[in-house]
């Protein structure tokens, strides 16, 4: 299993931030290699995934969710993995966002993505297109889910 972590400082306030991060379906927008995010109910995400020309799907649920401070996930079926983002106020317009990542990958390709450090890389190029994302959309996000989830 492996461990991606990378921060990222957006120039937007903490709750603009937390907000986009909870629209799971715009993910394909600024992830590379999503396709689709389906959003199940308040803490269930489907998943379909391009991982090196190998398409995967998977269910995912939200384990712990604290609005402008955290959410955390972990995988359902298919490629096991979990994580968690968090968000910390740096000023009134800046937020800092770091996402953990614990990754087992699946597959020859995946395993080979993992040793090369494709996947730090794409996480990093995954974090500095959100913070473009965000920022680009003037600090409005596309819509918000401010629920709590406790961890069971």
């Amino acid at each position: 299993m492996s461990t991606i972590t990378e921060t990222v400082d957006v120039d937007v306030d903490v709750t603009t931030a937390y907000n986009q991060w909870t629209q799971f379906e715009s993910f394909p927008r600024f992830m590379e290699g999503v396709d689709e995010i389906k959003q199940i109910d308040a803490t269930r995400t489907h998943w379909r995934l391009d991982v090196g020309g190998v398409k995967r799907e998977f269910d995912a649920t939200i384990v712990d969710q604290t609005p402008d401070q955290r959410i955390a996930w972990r995988s359902d079926s298919g490629p096991d993995h979990a994580g968690v983002v968090t968000f910390q106020r740096l000023d009134a317009n800046q937020t800092r966002v770091t996402a953990r990542m614990d990754i087992d990958p699946e597959g020859f390709v995946e395993n080979v993505a993992d040793k090369l450090g494709i996947l730090d890389r794409r996480v990093k190029g995954d974090m500095k297109r959100f913070k473009e994302f965000i920022e680009n959309r003037g600090g409005a996000e596309t819509g918000a889910w401010r629920g709590d989830v406790d961890r069971p």
